[in-house]
């Protein structure tokens, strides 16, 4: 009976081993599709920066990479600069860069966003209604 029991133990033991392996794979998964999203949001953006006008500015002397790593990161900042404001979007991460523009790149940008938005919407609309007649529709 000793051996049936240790059998078991060693079994459930393997099984809890196994199960917090799927579950560390799991979480492994998770957080590098995490990290794909987020590359993929940041270019995004970079491309909406650019197209509005920031300059991209690489971080190349030591004052401008302290600036770099203690600017919040992915994130437009604005400053007062000389009495004009001055935008600034720092990427510590991919082309450890910063893009810089006035008001007037900003209100460019935000309008490049706002056509973003509004044409991934019709695009979700159309989807959703291609896929509600595939569907046959209604059977919810």
């Amino acid at each position: 009976m000793t051996t049936t029991g240790t059998m078991d133990r060693e079994r459930r033991a393997g099984l809890v081993v196994l199960s917090a392996a799927a579950l560390f794979a799991v979480a492994l998964l998770a957080l590098s599709g995490c990290a794909a999203i987020r590359r993929q949001d940041v270019a995004s953006t970079a491309q909406l920066l650019a197209a509005a006008g920031f300059q991209m500015r690489p971080a190349n002397s030591p004052e401008q990479l302290r600036d770099l790593t203690t600017m919040p990161p992915f994130k437009i900042v604005a400053r007062s600069q000389d009495g004009e404001v001055a935008y600034t979007f720092a990427d510590p991460e991919n082309c450890h860069c910063f893009y810089v523009g006035g008001p007037k790149e900003y209100s460019e940008y935000q309008r490049l966003v706002r056509e973003r938005v509004t044409a991934q919407g019709r695009r979700w609309a159309e989807d959703a209604a291609t896929n509600s007649g595939l569907w046959g529709g209604g059977w919810w």
